[in-house]
């Protein structure tokens, strides 16, 4: 084997992989019976991810060549600036086997541009996790890119070795996507997170039911990424489209990536600029209000409120436009309400509600409790403490943003208490 020229192909393949930031390794949990290698319910991980995230994965394209030309795209077909080359099958178990044994890595992803089609590219993605499980016995973590428009027989047997499948649905409205990428569209590529999740519902059917015998099929669940920022589309276009992927599919997470400009187009002038990072941090916020903290998605992004604030967070700013359920009762309210304080997290909901039940809760209790009071203060009533609410919303927001010290804040003995 070239060292020299297997070292340039990592160098070129694991560059361009650095765009897709759906990596992170949860869910999973597979029995070492004598090979190599754990998956873990916990992240690993040891690349990095545009914005800093830290992954323990191997993470590489298959092959920088491709059929498409999308437009947003770094490997796109029309880009003579790239160079282009492929990883063989031996090469990717060969690096994966020997970055493990070596402490580098704990896993695999595993993406590709698209190589002469979709099926001849899903084959040779499956083959890779296939050898790396029947022939190295490899126990590790393994993430596949699934590719739409391959057939559903490749994409069910990519799950019975990868622990889990992802699908990008690349942009967030099929009108950007013929803007962009007119030779995809979404229909072709919720296809095989329909299989996939039929996969995953079988799988787990016939683990209740003792005397069928079937192997695992993607045991992490699938995922799913969207480039945000390269169209025009609102926040609450893109959430609507992330809201539709849980529902429909059961996705673990849904990924934002902020565009990135990678090419000069004179078609495409507004392509140019990047999006802001804290827009996909708003989105991630957005992401975690409606999955763990009981929200909506139509309270925090509507068609009065299209795009979130990049200046505060998306439970401050739904606080802020919802100044009638608080100042909240911490000892009183139930689980749901205190969710919705800003400053209070899950386990910090967890906590008080477990806490209350041994005495009243004071201020000086809460912050033992490890509760974020810089914000909470402004929003809570907890044993002489209250806020007034005789300040608006936007006196409120420039005190939070500008960490002042609140005149409104009072006790109920007369005193004037500074939190």
């Amino acid at each position: 084997m070239n060292w020299d020229r297997l070292q340039e192909k990592l160098s070129i393949l694991s560059d361009a992989a650095k765009y897709d930031v759906s990596c992170s390794s949860s869910g999973s949990k597979r029995t070492n019976k004598g090979g190599l290698g754990n998956a873990s319910f916990s992240g690993i991980c040891h690349t990095y991810t545009p914005d800093g995230r830290c992954v323990s994965l191997l993470k590489i394209l298959l092959t920088n060549h491709c059929i498409y030309d999308c437009l947003y795209c770094v490997s796109r077909k029309s880009n003579a600036e790239v160079k282009r080359t492929a990883f063989s099958v031996g090469e990717v178990v060969s690096l994966t086997m020997n970055f493990y044994r070596r402490n580098y890595i704990e896993g695999l992803f595993l993406s590709s541009g698209v190589m002469k089609s979709p099926d001849y590219t899903m084959e040779r993605l499956t083959k890779i996790a296939k050898k790396l499980r029947e022939e190295e016995r490899f126990h590790g973590y393994i993430h596949l890119k699934t590719i739409p428009g391959a057939s559903p027989e490749l994409i069910h047997e990519a799950g019975l070795y990868a622990d889990r499948l992802s699908v990008n649905i690349e942009l967030p409205t099929q009108k950007g996507l013929e803007l962009l990428a007119p030779d995809k569209n979404h229909k072709e590529m919720v296809k095989p997170m329909d299989e996939i999740k039929q996969g995953i519902v079988q799988y787990k059917d016939d683990k209740k039911n003792k005397l069928v015998k079937s192997m695992k099929f993607a045991p992490a669940g699938q995922s799913s990424q969207m480039i945000i920022g390269a169209t025009q589309e609102s926040d609450l276009d893109i959430v609507k489209t992330a809201t539709a992927l849980y529902k429909k599919f059961d996705l673990k997470r849904v990924y934002y990536s902020g565009y990135v400009p990678v090419l000069s187009d004179e078609k495409l002038p507004a392509l140019n600029t990047s999006v802001p990072l804290v827009r996909e941090n708003r989105l991630y916020q957005t992401d975690w209000l409606m999955r763990f903290y009981e929200f909506e998605p139509y309270e925090i992004v509507n068609a009065d409120f299209p795009n979130l604030d990049l200046e505060i967070d998306p439970k401050l700013a739904w606080a802020l436009r919802n100044r009638e359920h608080f100042p909240v009762d911490v000892n009183t309210a139930d689980y749901h309400m205190i969710l919705r304080i800003p400053g209070i997290g899950v386990r910090g909901a967890k906590k008080i509600i477990v806490a209350r039940r041994y005495g009243r809760l004071t201020y000086e209790k809460l912050r033992k409790l490890g509760i974020a009071m810089n914000r909470a203060k402004y929003f809570i009533h907890c044993g002489k403490y209250y806020v007034s609410n005789d300040y608006d919303s936007l006196q409120l927001r420039n005190l939070i943003l500008h960490s002042g010290k609140s005149k409104y804040t009072k006790q109920f003995d007369g005193q004037l208490s500074l939190f």
